[in-house]
């Protein structure tokens, strides 16, 4: 939501391009994390949407960099996003390791 937020004040002629493309990785970030749990009853498909949700965040990684390099975010700003996508993208890389833990049997349907 921060990086929404920062969105908002970004120019009209970036509105299609860059704004749309950094919103959509970002929410896609969730919205996969989300499929993942509710698939969490087999382990690959689980680990197949975490993979997707640490691409969309490496790709939302990659939009905040063009963002502060165009000069819509402030470095510091870009710094902190920057930050927060790399512990997701830890934090998505140690489920997908340890998705046999996140896929017990009790979590199987």
């Amino acid at each position: 939501m921060a990086l929404f937020e920062q969105s908002k004040r970004w120019p009209k002629e970036e509105q299609y391009a860059l704004t749309d493309q950094v919103r959509r990785s970002s929410r896609s970030v969730c919205a996969n994390l989300s499929e993942a749990w509710a698939k969490r009853g087999y382990p690959r498909h689980f680990a197949s949407k975490l993979s997707d949700a640490h691409a969309e965040a490496e790709e939302t990684l990659t939009w905040v960099r063009f963002a502060e390099r165009c000069g819509y975010l402030d470095a510091d700003v870009a710094t902190a996003l920057a930050a927060q996508y790399r512990q997701i993208n830890a934090g998505l890389l140690r489920m997908i390791s340890t998705r046999d833990r996140w896929c017990a049997p009790a979590h199987r349907p």
